[in-house]
């Protein structure tokens, strides 16, 4: 049976791993491949750090989206997969691979999955994560200054220089091709519920 391809996006820190995890837990973890396209940005490591600090992490060109598209089919097609690791410390893959086994459904995460029309035809489900600019914004700030070693001033020049011009020309525009919208997040209960049963039934079917 062809493995059920669910894609969730929507902008920099909305929720959509909140929304992954709640249908991991819910539909199970046993019947899922998660994969999030952030394991797939370029390795830089040929560039001196100073650069890497200011290569634009938001255009669909950082992104090696043609392995990901790759990645699905051979997950589709029952094979296994070895999935990058991205340092995003240091903005380079890592010599390491996560091995990662193709399961009755997989569930793929990004900002910019959409976008691609490759990647997006690929999807069964595509469902978009609507939150407000400021929670997302101050979302990042934490999770970047806590995960990823940045500085305070660092994050909002990035927001500034790259996030929000890149989110308004390709991730907001990307909405319009979403089965389903789901405002705030993880904390949607019904939105969750709605999108379970459908899996499931699905599973069923």
């Amino acid at each position: 049976m062809k493995p059920i391809i669910i894609g969730v996006a929507g902008g920099t820190a909305s929720g959509k791993t909140t929304v992954a995890g709640k249908i991991l837990e819910r539909v199970g973890t046993d019947r899922i491949a998660h994969i999030k396209h952030d394991a797939y940005y370029r390795d830089l490591s040929h560039l001196p750090l100073e650069e890497r600090t200011r290569f634009n992490f938001d255009h669909p060109d950082s992104l090696e989206t043609e392995l990901l598209v790759e990645h699905l089919s051979q997950l589709r097609a029952g094979q296994s997969v070895a999935v990058p690791v991205y340092d995003f410390a240091t903005y380079v893959r890592t010599p390491q691979t996560i091995r990662l086994q193709p399961r009755r459904v997989i569930l793929v995460e990004g900002i910019l999955i959409f976008v691609d029309r490759a990647l997006r035809d690929m999807m069964d489900i595509k469902l978009y994560v609507d939150t407000d600019a400021d929670l997302r914004f101050i979302r990042r700030l934490k999770r970047d200054m806590r995960e990823r070693e940045r500085s305070l001033q660092s994050v909002i020049d990035q927001y500034l220089e790259t996030v929000r011009p890149m989110h308004l020309e390709f991730v907001e525009p990307s909405k319009r091709y979403a089965d389903v919208i789901i405002p705030a997040g993880g904390f949607n209960t019904a939105a969750i519920e709605m999108i379970v049963a459908r899996v499931q039934g699905m599973l069923d079917e």
